[in-house]
């Protein structure tokens, strides 16, 4: 077998492990209407898709005049919760996809979310990925700063005892994207014709160094890489 181009693969977890954007947004538009801002699930995804709920708080107040607290971001990650452990799928084509990388990396893989770490958790064990991931599991709200900056794959690489540069990234969104490259990691854009994800234009104007659209092709993409 030949050498693997990479020493590691550093997975997103919403959008390209779990089909999780969706429900989160439908939950958070719900609990927007309650503050009097009332948005639409594709509108609330072109807002929030790749960002925390902190990041986006001082346009919540702006629209609401509610400034968000504690005790309503522990309300919001409770019904998100919920939801998701009814609803959360995996992304088509991804067990299998991280099955195979990690025999072929000797467990190297681990996952970068700009999520926490609960929620992360939470949906790996839903889909039966867990196991491949203990201890290897990396949260930007554990980061002194989340995505778009690259502190969590930083943590990730480190963690990994792996150069940065000798990983690829797996990326949905310009944010995660973007927060990959600032590591110096190869990042691989996944863009489904679904709703969720960033573009495929989008992605590439951020330096993604490849697009591709079904997980299933993810490990030879991988293995036929040129460096």
């Amino acid at each position: 077998m030949s050498a693997f181009p990479f020493d590691a693969v550093l997975f997103d977890c919403d959008g390209v492990l779990v089909d999780s954007e969706t429900i989160t947004n439908t939950v958070l538009v719900e609990m927007l209407g309650e503050l009097g801002w009332h948005l639409g699930i594709d509108e609330a995804m072109s807002i929030f898709v790749g960002m925390t709920v902190m990041d986006e708080a001082p346009l919540i107040e702006e629209k609401t005049g509610f400034r968000i607290t504690p005790t309503w971001l522990e309300k919001f990650r409770d019904r998100r919760n919920a939801a998701l452990e009814r609803d959360v799928t995996a992304i088509e084509g991804i067990v299998e996809t991280v099955a195979a990388l990690h025999a072929r990396l000797g467990g190297k893989i681990a996952v970068a979310s700009g999520a926490d770490r609960f929620k992360v958790r939470l949906q790996l064990s839903k889909i039966g990925v867990l196991d491949y991931f203990e201890g290897r599991i990396f949260s930007g709200h554990e980061t002194p700063r989340n995505k778009p900056n690259p502190d969590v794959y930083l943590a990730a690489a480190a963690g990994l005892g792996v150069d940065p540069a000798r990983c690829a990234v797996v990326e949905d969104t310009v944010t995660g994207a973007t927060a990959g490259r600032a590591a110096g990691a190869t990042v691989v854009g996944y863009s489904p014709s679904d709703k969720g994800h960033s573009s495929k234009e989008a992605l590439r104007g951020v330096g993604v160094a490849e697009v591709f659209e079904e997980m299933a092709h993810l490990p030879a993409l991988l293995a036929g890489w040129q460096r």
